[in-house]
């Protein structure tokens, strides 16, 4: 069914209890195009031209529901209540300890066993040809996962006319919680089928990082990425340090590590990270308000996970770039905090600026915020 000139509603299928999922595709003017499912408001494909105009799919999942259901580690998904981890699956809050559902190991991680990646979002397309919008919605009832407080979420996906992708969030709580919310994308610039990230050429904007403990827990340091394999301040191709001999790569089987981003511009905006593939010329940008960006290198992708066209996902075939406050926030009082107080709003905003290497070579997005290639 057409809603629009440029979103069209296709089913998806259906969840074992009968309820429906559906996909909408948002198309612009110049060719970005972007499906997204209610389920878990996943991003199922997004296609981008390379330097020829060739158009490819950037980003990992499946063709369809099933594959989302049964083997999928939060591909292009958005996750919360509480994104990353949470140590022991516990934290106090005002004086009440809140014990919530362990699914990595002993501690939280990314919502809980049935997260907002597992719920099936109301879906309201809006916008215009030229900035085609879907507006999703969920409500996660008090007690979900163990948090407390009825929560009511909105998330927004915009496309621009200036092939960029602008994600925003809002929510609001009956009771203090912890809200951190993040998009989980698995990006390869290189399209499909191509086997690796570690070619990609990554910049993050940030001098220093949160170290973890064994189990992946930040330790409570914020620590200077110079003269570590975690200096990407200038553009480093993923795969250059990955394999060094390094407590923190060895804890994390490569990068899966927080970092603590540059300071905002004057509309509110970080610089966070820039990315480009070599060979295709495609290039995004990333800007966002949060004061965190976790890179996560692929390290569990081992080819068991069949995705799209029956490939196989393999190690570091795919790269995430979280934006999002600190992991273990609700437990580490000197970082920023994630609590919701009721009569307050929680608000976020990331945008994607895509764009081509036309072979001279594609400078990073700048620390103020601006970008030399965006016109």
């Amino acid at each position: 069914m057409i809603r629009s000139p440029v979103i069209v509603r296709a089913p998806f299928g259906l969840l074992p209890g009968g309820v429906a999922v559906d996909a909408y595709l948002l198309t612009t003017p110049q060719g970005l195009q972007m499906r997204v499912l209610t389920y878990g408001a996943v991003i199922a494909s997004l296609t981008l031209p390379d330097r020829h105009g060739a158009m490819d799919d950037v980003v990992l999942g499946h063709d369809d529901l099933a594959g989302y259901l049964h083997a999928s580690p939060y591909f292009g998904a958005i996750v919360g209540r509480c994104a990353n981890r949470i140590a022991r699956g516990r934290f106090t809050l005002d004086g009440v300890e809140h014990v919530l559902a362990t699914n990595n190991g002993a501690n939280h991680l990314h919502g809980g066993v049935r997260g907002f990646d597992r719920a099936v979002w109301s879906a309201a397309p809006e916008g215009d040809a030229g900035r085609p919008s879907l507006v999703l919605s969920h409500v996660s009832r008090d007690g979900d996962e163990g948090y407390p407080g009825r929560l009511v979420v909105q998330v927004a996906y915009t496309l621009s006319d200036d092939r960029g992708l602008e994600i925003s969030y809002r929510a609001r709580t009956s009771d203090a919680t912890p809200v951190n919310l993040t998009q989980h994308s698995y990006w390869q610039l290189g399209g499909a089928g191509a086997p690796t990230v570690l070619d990609h050429e990554l910049v993050v904007h940030a001098e220093r990082f949160t170290p973890v403990d064994d189990g992946l827990i930040p330790t409570g340091e914020l620590r200077p990425v110079q003269g570590t394999p975690f200096d990407f301040r200038t553009p480093t191709a993923v795969g250059s340090r990955i394999g060094e001999a390094n407590e923190q790569l060895d804890r994390a089987g490569g990068y899966d590590h927080n970092f603590v981003l540059d300071p905002p511009a004057d509309d509110g905006l970080r610089a966070a990270a820039w990315l480009r593939h070599p060979a295709s010329g495609r290039v995004v940008e990333v800007r966002t308000s949060e004061p965190g960006l976790q890179l996560y290198s692929g390290n569990f992708l081992d080819g068991s996970i069949r995705g799209k066209g029956g490939r196989a996902y393999g190690h570091r075939s795919a790269l995430c770039l979280e934006t999002q406050h600190f992991p273990d926030s609700p437990n580490q009082p000197d970082f920023p905090s994630v609590i919701l107080r009721p009569g307050e709003e929680f608000q976020s905003r990331t945008v994607y600026r895509f764009s081509v290497d036309e072979g001279g070579g594609s400078r990073p997005v700048s620390p103020a915020g601006g970008s030399d290639n965006a016109g």
